[in-house]
């Protein structure tokens, strides 16, 4: 009965990360197709540079929702309420843990975009917001420090996630599931490796900031940017 359970969690996760937010927003708002723009990504930094900031807030808003909705079915599907503890043995926890992670699979690898999509750092934080609020925060917290002063995205992302992960080791120490703390390196070790490209750019110094305007990326190669 658990099993189908988690199958069902991952189902409903995957299909939830799936929904193409930042292709929807951008034909809506600017009639374009971020797909065949910018990084080509459907994450909110490229919705932003293509087309423009209140499209990019919605796209965020959206990704954001689709890893919180992921892990508030989820609970509902393995019955358990927000106050509950658990320990690491693949119990009810573990199946809030398989539904976020699928949100984020989901993002990354639409079925609805032939497997294709953005980075999955908003829908990994809505997730987390749904898992550790804290985490969640303080993670937030430290993407904007980092953007503000650099300018780069991708390096706030990276952070952020890292931090997050650091929190959640803290957390963990005092009683929180081990399960969500397995959310936060999974994800972390995702997000990283979807920013492999920015890694090496930003060890470049090539790295594209925040605020470069979009007529300068459409000429960029498959995979360059944030999202």
């Amino acid at each position: 009965m658990i099993v189908i359970k988690y199958i069902s969690c991952v189902i409903l996760g995957y299909l939830l990360g799936s929904i193409p937010c930042g292709v929807i927003v951008a034909k809506r708002f600017a009639h374009l197709n971020v797909l065949e723009l910018g990084s080509r990504s459907t994450g909110t930094t490229n919705v932003l540079r293509t087309a423009g900031r209140k499209a990019a807030i919605v796209v965020f808003a959206a990704d954001l929702l689709k890893g919180v909705l992921a892990v508030v079915f989820a609970r509902i599907i393995m019955g358990i309420s927000y106050l509950e503890v658990g320990i690491f043995g693949f119990g009810p926890p573990f199946g809030l843990v398989l539904a976020g992670l699928a949100a984020m699979v989901g993002h990354n690898w639409s079925v609805f975009l032939k497997f294709r999509g953005g980075r999955g750092v908003t829908t990994y934080f809505g997730g987390m917001m749904a898992l550790s609020p804290i985490a969640a925060l303080l993670g937030g917290e430290l993407f904007l420090i980092s953007v503000f002063t650099t300018k780069f995205v991708s390096l706030g992302s990276l952070v952020a996630v890292v931090g997050t992960y650091a929190v959640m080791i803290l957390l963990t120490v005092n009683g929180w599931p081990l399960e969500y703390l397995l959310y936060a390196l999974v994800g972390a070790v995702i997000i990283v490796v979807m920013h492999r490209g920015n890694i090496t750019r930003l060890l470049a110094g090539s790295e594209r900031r925040l605020g470069d305007k979009a007529e300068e990326l459409r000429e960029l190669n498959p995979g360059e940017g944030e999202g």
